[in-house]
């Protein structure tokens, strides 16, 4: 059901913003979209855009999708949902292509599977379909913040321990370990530990909030 009309950012609606963030996470709670997790966070600059790009699709889709909700048949509403994901994904891998092109590439098709991501039919079919276009925009900016925080965590330590490197610059090199004899971690930038890292974030977090293990 619609809420009542409420402040633009009521403690109800920054609710929406900072769940996900940390009891709500949609990976390390939900345990949703962990495949673009494991796939594109060998590198700190990739993730960042993805995490950028989910964001721009699922809170303009959010938006969309709330402000149809009375006018789209029950019987038709998930084709509806994917057209209107679809719509956004490919305006913004046109964007990539158009203005970082060196990313898109490193990206792939991984920005194409953001249709397929659950977290974006779990957040329209869960909530836009039931709520008013602003706590829709939040809830699409808070979901996809919680999400793309732990793909960014996951890249800084995959690429940092795996290349010495963030964001393409050398930064262990600067730091002196390698002349104390610290080799890179060709593990790191391996996609099973990019599982691993999740689940030591998941396992911080689950120990630091007793009642995420209860649920």
């Amino acid at each position: 059901m619609d809420s009542e009309r409420e402040p633009l950012f009521s403690s109800k609606n920054l609710k929406l913003l900072t769940d996900p963030l940390s009891d709500n996470n949609p990976i390390t709670v939900q345990v949703l979209g962990i495949c673009s997790a494991l796939a594109i966070t060998v590198k700190l600059k990739p993730a960042i855009v993805m995490a950028l790009s989910v964001m721009a699709v699922l809170a303009v889709s959010n938006v969309v999708i709330s402000a149809l909700r009375k006018s789209i048949p029950p019987r038709i509403r998930i084709i509806v949902q994917l057209v209107v994901i679809a719509t956004m994904v490919i305006l913004v891998d046109q964007f990539l292509k158009a203005f970082a092109y060196d990313i898109s590439k490193q990206l792939s098709v991984f920005v194409g599977l953001i249709i397929t991501n659950c977290i974006l039919m779990g957040r329209l079919e869960a909530f836009a379909m039931a709520n008013k276009p602003w706590p829709s925009f939040l809830d699409g900016i808070g979901n996809a913040s919680g999400y793309g925080l732990i793909l960014i965590i996951v890249a800084f330590f995959r690429e940092l321990l795996g290349s010495g490197t963030l964001m393409g610059f050398p930064v262990l090199e600067k730091t002196g370990l390698y002349h104390m004899g610290y080799e890179n971690n060709g593990l790191m930038i391996l996609p099973p530990m990019a599982l691993i890292t999740i689940g030591i974030i998941i396992w911080i977090q689950r120990s630091k909030n007793r009642s995420l293990i209860e649920e």
